[in-house]
């Protein structure tokens, strides 16, 4: 077939046409969490997040200023929460930032303890035990009165879920 400008646009109306569906194919395929790139936040310091944070039935992690970390009952990040361990031990934390914002890095290097959530869904996938080490990426966040929040996506991407710690008051605050 001879191509004319008639058969040429159409060729291309066509394959746009295409590549416009696939677009939006691939746009419901992708969950919030997928693409997550962080919160924007760049004015927390380390002092700051210093401290016990806690969560839902018993989490707590104490996130020390000379970067050591104590953990109690942490669960996994995406697909490993569904397994249902809860980790506790020690371990170290920073404070990073980026273009897109700042995350704590918390990594389990001494595990002490294995709890199992009561409705975890997944086996390992190795039908083994809870990993030994571990690591946590939390994106770092301000709620509305500007106190930090730190979270994680946790189960599958597409549910956007996330895992919320927030900061206990120090001792030494006025209440």
């Amino acid at each position: 077939m001879k191509t004319t400008r008639g058969n040429a646009l159409r060729g291309l109306r066509r394959h746009g046409a295409v590549a416009a569906l696939l677009a939006a194919l691939t746009g419901c395929l992708a969950g919030p969490a997928q693409y997550y790139e962080g919160t924007d936040v760049h004015d927390a310091t380390a002092a700051e997040v210093a401290g016990t944070w806690k969560s839902t039935e018993g989490t707590a992690m104490t996130l020390r200023p000379d970067g050591t970390a104590t953990v109690t009952r942490l669960d996994g990040v995406a697909f490993d929460f569904d397994e249902g361990w809860r980790l506790s031990g020690t371990g170290t934390w920073s404070l990073s930032d980026d273009a897109n914002g700042q995350d704590v890095r918390l990594e389990l290097t001494t595990r002490t303890k294995v709890d199992k959530r009561a409705d975890a869904t997944t086996p390992p996938p190795d039908g083994g035990d809870a990993p030994t080490t571990y690591g946590w990426h939390f994106f770092v966040d301000r709620d509305e009165q500007r106190g930090l929040v730190l979270f994680f996506f946790f189960g599958d991407p597409d549910a956007g879920s996330t895992y919320v710690l927030t900061r206990e008051p120090s001792a030494t605050a006025a209440p």
